[in-house]
């Protein structure tokens, strides 16, 4: 495993980490305890560091799994954990966010944690107007003086709003979908946050599973599956489903991929090999529902160059089959 620096964090973190939106089982089918402490020992013991979770994912549960995990573990294994807060609120508007709400959000997942500090806590997608007050901000300048966090990220759907939150001198990182789908982010954002030393945490970096390079038209979700019921931003940004490319259109990039990729042992290795090519990102955090995942996805790193043909014929599937489709909206 290689390890990068987490922008102004100073943390090093294993450049390839885990999210936990699906820790414990497949979304929609319900937290599986004993998986998730399986998939997490499995992620620690390829080296992995870093975990990513949020209080909103299974309604806590997966702080809890890490919590537990942690105190396993012990400080001695040196990890480090990103949470976030936001979520919860109902309805999720900028006019419900205030600091004594989002103060209480933070205390709950210290607890689930069960951790006197947070390492890393994020603003999880909050509406854009949120970005325009420092008040909210500011509370977390407080919150690390009483000790409760380490440091203050952001998750950001447009790429707009992660320019906005970077001028808060205490946003440390930002976390953005970034991948062979959605492109954008490079034209410009990496240069600004690595100017400012801000770290970049990578989601979605599989497209919700299209990059995996497993599964055909005749695919189905569980009904409470983002992918089966999000595909045009029912539940939330369709964005964060598929990186909000059409199904079909996803598809049909993917085969072409294939051909480009025939002699690796995976797409979805190549894919994140693609990202950790650029040197302006600190960490990406793919998800695992099976300890497979976990396997196949830490052998990316292995994987030693791409031809300079590979490269650009990847490049001219998204300019001609994807950019067309996604390209400015977030």
């Amino acid at each position: 495993m290689n390890y990068r620096q987490l922008g102004k964090t100073g943390f090093k973190v294993s450049e390839l980490s885990l999210g936990t939106w699906q820790l414990g089982g497949v979304w929609g089918t319900g937290f599986n305890h004993t998986s998730a402490q399986q998939i997490l020992e499995a992620a620690y013991e390829e080296g992995v560091n870093f975990f990513d979770t949020a209080d909103v994912y299974e309604n806590g549960e997966s702080e809890k799994a890490l919590g537990v995990f942690l105190a396993k573990k012990g400080s001695s294994a040196n990890i480090k954990v990103a949470t976030k807060c936001g979520k919860r609120i109902n309805p999720f508007i900028n006019k419900n966010f205030n600091p004594e709400i989002l103060r209480s959000h933070v205390e709950d997942s210290l607890k689930r944690l069960k951790v006197e500090t947070i390492d890393l806590i994020q603003l999880h997608c909050p509406p854009t107007d949120v970005y325009y007050r420092p008040e909210i901000f500011g509370l977390f300048d407080r919150l690390k003086e009483e000790g409760k966090i380490q440091h203050l990220g952001v998750s950001v759907e447009k790429i707009e709003e992660g320019v906005k939150a970077i001028q808060f001198d205490n946003v440390t990182t930002v976390q953005i979908i970034y991948n062979l789908f959605r492109q954008r982010p490079n034209d410009y954002f990496f240069d600004m946050t690595h100017k400012k030393n801000v770290g970049i945490i990578v989601r979605v970096p599989l497209a919700s599973g299209l990059l995996s390079g497993k599964m055909t038209r005749k695919t189905t979700f569980n009904p409470n599956d983002h992918r089966h019921g999000n595909r045009n931003g029912e539940w939330f940004d369709k964005g964060e489903t598929f990186a909000g490319v059409p199904f079909e259109t996803g598809l049909a990039a993917v085969e072409k991929l294939k051909e480009i990729f025939n002699g690796y042992d995976s797409l979805a290795q190549v894919a994140l090999k693609w990202i950790l090519l650029n040197q302006k990102i600190s960490v990406i955090i793919p998800g695992a529902s099976k300890l497979q995942h976990i396997q196949n996805n830490m052998r990316a790193g292995n994987i030693i160059k791409f031809s300079d043909e590979q490269l650009q014929a990847t490049q001219d599937i998204y300019e001609h089959s994807i950019k067309p489709h996604i390209h400015d909206l977030w």
